[in-house]
């Protein structure tokens, strides 16, 4: 591949991929050669809107498509198992959206697959590739605010949705925890790694999906994260670090923010802000550039969304589902907690 631009592939035509393949095609070593629906006028409408040589009416052919370099999977995550591990049993690498799957079983199942295979496999977590959150991690590891000692992070959207919408939709994997609450529970598993007790609270919907979740994470350290998330209230989407000797406070947009403020004990409050050439949403651009990069290099996962940590946030996230009382058709007894 040295020398070349990575092909890739898109699977499925939403609002996820479309966002996606824009910065893909802005990207001076990406190429996208083909897209995928499960219906032929959407693959062919995508095609054309993006300059995509070929269109494809179903999920084998682009797994078959051996000009393919990485498939970029974004259905709805109800379908991820079966869409990337399509992908990954055809020997393509794969970069498939957050949250990875339904639940641990199905994640352990692709990553086990990935492995077998020998091919590249991440979960589109774009949070971790994002310099400034890096940067925030960095500081955290330095011991810039001392022992941490509590996370809060949180994400919400006003709604109201219909309940035909996919969020309030069962059969779909909806509900605010696995839509938005993968974030901060992403976010403090990023600084704390994965925790040793869950508590949980919800208010669920007449369909059986969670309205608004709450967690509390402990550790045992000590530490603790306090996350939210919510389908019927905007929230801050702010974030928070507490250590023994300071914090960082995230005022905004924790998962791709824009700055972050470090307060240390006796001394003045110290801003890091964000490239202006990055934009708000460029970490989809730093996310494919990271997928590229372990790809050329030949690795079958990535350092900064590594594989062993997506499975510890989908462990957690069972484990507030299993609290909650929030399962999906046909799941059990998928869900296994802590």
């Amino acid at each position: 591949m040295t020398g070349r631009k990575v092909r890739w592939g898109i699977l499925a035509t939403g609002g996820m991929a479309e966002r996606f393949t824009a910065d893909l095609v802005d990207l001076p070593d990406a190429e996208v050669v083909a897209v995928a629906s499960r219906r032929a006028e959407s693959a062919k409408a995508f095609a054309d809107r993006f300059g995509i040589e070929r269109a494809y009416g179903d999920w084998e052919s682009l797994a078959r498509d051996e000009d393919v370099d990485v498939v970029y999977v974004a259905t709805p995550h109800s379908a991820h198992r079966a869409a990337a591990g399509l992908c990954l049993e055809a020997g393509r690498n794969v970069l498939c959206e957050k949250p990875f799957t339904l639940n641990l079983r199905e994640a352990a199942e692709l990553v086990a697959l990935a492995r077998e295979r020998g091919v590249f496999l991440m979960e589109a977590m774009w949070m971790y590739c994002n310099p400034l959150v890096r940067r925030l991690k960095a500081l955290v590891d330095d011991g810039a605010v001392g022992e941490v000692r509590t996370v809060q992070a949180d994400f919400g959207l006003a709604g109201p949705f219909p309940a035909a919408h996919r969020l309030r939709d069962p059969a779909q994997g909806g509900g605010a925890l696995l839509d938005l609450g993968v974030y901060p529970v992403s976010f403090a598993q990023l600084l704390l790694g994965e925790p040793s007790d869950v508590t949980a609270r919800a208010v669920l919907s007449p369909e059986g999906v969670d309205l608004q979740t709450g967690a509390l994470l402990a550790w045992e350290g000590g530490a603790l994260a306090s996350v939210h998330c919510s389908i019927v209230g905007g929230t801050a989407n702010a974030a928070c670090v507490t250590g023994s000797a300071g914090r960082i406070d995230v005022p905004d947009g924790f998962f791709f923010p824009e700055r972050f403020v470090l307060h240390r004990d006796g001394r003045d409050p110290e801003e890091f802000t964000a490239d202006p050439a990055d934009g708000p949403r460029a970490s989809l651009r730093h996310e494919a550039r990271e997928v590229m990069r372990a790809v050329r290099a030949g690795e079958t996962e990535s350092p900064l969304v590594p594989l062993d940590g997506t499975l510890a946030v989908m462990r957690t996230l069972d484990a507030i589902r299993e609290r909650v009382g929030v399962r999906y058709p046909g799941e059990e007894p998928a869900v296994t907690p802590v």
